[in-house]
């Protein structure tokens, strides 16, 4: 829509939910983006050619993906929400759009279709589990919007009010790169804080699978508990990495004898960086055997 006289996307993002009887639910993360210029700019983040295969998570009526399809090669469009892909559906038929494999199912469950680009505003309930998700695919990059608070953690320092799980997962698979800021204003329902746009690239596979997902298991019982030492925060969290007993692994970690691991024990979650999560699990593997 580039002419004087042509409706604001806003206004026809309003009229197709008034004219079919939508009323989004925010609280399920139906936020749909209204400002032309954010929708355009995003798009353009993903340099998309014809020899792109796109996966956008959280279509809804197609904001994103009408111009995605006009660009790739193909768009797999996941939206959960029945009466909304019904409503997508008849826009792409309409528009005689024939490059969009529309799947009406939780992305979270689904087997993702093969795609080497991930461009979506993905419903932010699911930002967490669906980024972890992302990493056990092979792709080139994903241009992806978030809550900005959430993507200010994707990339938050050892030590700060940011650094979490999600940073500690994606250092060793992504170069995360901040792009742009959207604010709460360009979205309908308006959501309660702003949002931001971020690049991820793929490295190239730093630790061998095995050990990433012997990592994976430990950040995740770490990070349940960031402020408790490592040690306390190991045995409340055991049942993540393995079934052993409680006063097994107590005994256990009493016994260490390398002085370098036990002082980590004493660390704080929070201070530890990946690659010290890293050689805490690779060390700490076998006294988790049962």
């Amino acid at each position: 829509m580039t002419s004087e006289n042509s409706p604001s996307l806003s206004k026809i993002t309003k009229d197709i939910l008034n004219q079919n009887g939508i009323k989004l639910n925010k609280n399920l993360g139906q936020n749909y983006l209204i400002d032309k210029n954010k929708r355009d700019q995003i798009i353009n983040f993903g340099d998309i050619t014809k020899e792109d295969v796109v996966l956008e998570i959280g279509t809804g009526i197609g904001t994103l993906t009408i111009e995605l399809a006009k660009k790739a090669k193909k768009v797999i469009a996941i939206e959960q929400d029945k009466n909304i892909c019904e409503i997508l559906a008849k826009r792409l038929k309409d528009e005689n759009i024939d490059n969009v494999e529309l799947i009406n199912d939780d992305a979270l469950k689904v087997d993702f279709p093969k795609f080497n680009k991930i461009i979506s505003n993905l419903p932010y309930q699911i930002s967490s589990p669906i980024t972890f998700k992302f990493l056990n695919y092979d792709f080139d990059l994903a241009i992806l919007m978030y809550q900005k608070e959430f993507a200010q953690r994707m990339n938050g320092k050892v030590g700060t009010k940011q650094y979490s799980r999600l940073s500690a997962m994606l250092y060793f698979k992504c170069d995360v790169k901040f792009l742009t800021d959207v604010s709460s204003e360009s979205f309908i329902p308006k959501p309660e804080i702003d949002s931001s746009v971020v690049c991820l690239t793929p490295k190239e596979n730093t630790i061998p699978q095995e050990e990433f997902e012997t990592y994976s298991k430990f950040t995740q019982a770490l990070f349940q508990h960031r402020n408790k030492k490592i040690k306390n925060a190991l045995i409340d969290s055991r049942h993540i990495i393995s079934n052993i007993d409680k006063k097994v692994l107590k005994k256990r970690l009493n016994a260490i004898e390398d002085e370098n691991l036990a002082e980590y024990l004493k660390k704080r979650v929070v201070v530890l960086a990946p690659e010290e999560i890293l050689f805490i699990s690779q060390k700490l593997k076998p006294v988790f055997n049962e």
